[in-house]
């Protein structure tokens, strides 16, 4: 574990506050994440093939995981509203599962970190693929979301060390 020993949402006082970022230098900033769906074969057979009956498995998803990344303040309670510049979701097949791979990329010059635009891009994702694909397999897990890396800001850089395998 690294980070500063210090949970900035929580004041002097133990209460939880949104933090001022007023004064923080405007830089350009990107989060990376990821997540897995794992699901039986023949599920994700039919979702590669397009033959669901909802349709787009997979664009779909996209769509909501770019919508879902634009809507984090609405959904996160302490999250600043932010003007993304970029938002993307790309999904692949993961055949070691079997099921599917998500990754985000959220990207904005701004005075706060788009880290949980991007998580939330993967998990509004996931759960899209799930319930557009739940007629067919209700077993489906969704696992593996986390962080991947972020640039920019006063902390800087940082990457997931990558060893341990995707899940």
């Amino acid at each position: 574990m690294t980070g500063t020993g210090k949970l900035t949402h929580i004041d002097a006082g133990g209460e939880a506050h949104m933090v001022d970022v007023g004064g923080k230098q405007e830089t350009a900033r990107v989060a990376i994440a990821e997540g897995y769906i794992r699901m039986a074969p023949e599920t994700l057979a039919l979702i590669l093939a397009g033959d669901a009956k909802k349709g787009d498995v997979i664009g779909v998803a996209r769509i909501a995981g770019i919508m879902g990344a634009k809507r984090t303040s609405d959904l996160i309670p302490l999250c600043h509203p932010l003007m993304l510049t970029k938002v993307s979701v790309d999904i692949s097949q993961a055949p070691e599962l079997p099921g599917l791979r998500v990754e985000a990329m959220a990207k904005l010059s701004g005075r706060t970190g788009v880290e949980m635009e991007a998580l939330t891009a993967v998990s509004v994702a996931c759960l899209t693929l799930y319930d557009m694909a739940k007629a067919a397999d209700k077993s489906m897990e969704i696992t593996g979301i986390k962080l991947l890396s972020k640039t920019g800001g006063k902390s800087g850089n940082w990457q997931r060390d990558q060893g341990g395998g995707a899940l």
